[in-house]
């Protein structure tokens, strides 16, 4: 089931307003729902995409969610509504972390996204 852009993003504002609204604070750019794909470049074609980024830069502090990545995975992995849910819900949780530990000097997430990154290129043959 591939959703429409308007139903993600109407899912994601309603995800959002379950969130404590501190989380929220200095998030200046607020939350993106930007309609490319993004593959990770890194990764055969198809196989990995970015869902989603936590961004500081002189635009502030924003995140950018990429409807065309969950729609590519959507779409090979046959989602239902209910996936689609939990995806969305994870892949935001993640980039609200990123953006609290960035606001409170931590690393603790970009650390183990770097290493689970490392796991999946050895997977892939790509670090020989």
């Amino acid at each position: 089931m591939i959703l429409t852009i308007e139903e993600v993003n109407d899912l994601l504002d309603e995800m959002a307003e379950g969130f404590p609204t501190v989380l929220f604070d200095e998030l200046n750019g607020g939350v993106n729902l930007l309609e490319e794909a993004l593959p990770d470049p890194e990764f055969p074609e198809g196989e990995m995409y970015i869902l989603g980024e936590y961004c500081e830069d002189c635009l502030g502090r924003y995140i950018n969610l990429y409807y065309g990545s969950f729609a590519a995975l959507a779409e090979k992995e046959d989602w239902d509504r209910e996936t689609w849910r939990e995806e969305l819900v994870t892949t935001l949780s993640h980039e609200l972390t990123h953006h609290m530990e960035s606001r409170g000097g931590l690393h603790a997430l970009d650390d183990r996204d770097a290493e689970e990154l490392a796991q999946w290129r050895q997977e892939y043959g790509l670090d020989e």
